[in-house]
């Protein structure tokens, strides 16, 4: 093969691969709080230094009379019957996201960003992320998802342009 011919195709593929890597993150149209609302358990993510050691990893939601959504999340500690960790947050709501975009806050003043990338109609799952896809959770109201749902859903995250060799499994009991 040409050398030059080489370097065109080498050159394509680099590209394709940037401009699938920096596509735009879109949204759900809308998130209705009070269905969201409530405990989540977390079925995979990208594995982040602040859930270092956690396993059984659940998230729970409550709105607040002042705009706001409350925030708690929980995980046991080295194993599966470790001593159970919590911290507890705050989530406000970007105007005109139609809910789907918050930033939540856990230490005053950072924030960061928790964008709803895909939800179930009947909110039975949900996948968080953050524009940089750097951040990946899936969730969902059991401890358990149905493997044909989980594939779905990976295969949504891979036309989205995410790396799917990142994502690990999160210990849930039944």
């Amino acid at each position: 093969m040409n050398l030059r011919i080489f370097k065109l195709i080498l050159l394509f593929q680099i590209i394709t691969m940037a401009l699938l890597n920096a596509q735009t993150l879109q949204t759900v149209p809308f998130v209705d709080l009070n269905k969201y609302a409530g405990k989540w358990y977390e079925i995979a993510s990208y594995p982040q230094r602040f859930q270092k050691g956690c396993h059984c990893t659940t998230a729970e939601y409550t709105l607040s009379d002042k705009g706001y959504v409350l925030v708690e999340n929980k995980c046991n500690k080295n194993s599966v019957t470790g001593k159970i960790s919590s911290i507890k947050g705050k989530a406000f709501v970007e105007k005109n996201s139609g809910n789907a975009k918050l930033k939540v806050q856990f230490f005053w003043p950072f924030t960061g960003k928790y964008w709803i990338i895909d939800l179930a109609d009947d909110y039975s799952y949900a996948v968080v992320s953050h524009p940089n896809k750097k951040y990946l959770w899936i969730l969902s109201r059991t401890s358990n998802m149905e493997e044909t749902i989980y594939q779905q859903i990976i295969f949504r995250l891979k036309e989205k342009g995410f790396d799917l060799s990142k994502i690990k499994i999160t210990e849930q009991l039944p």
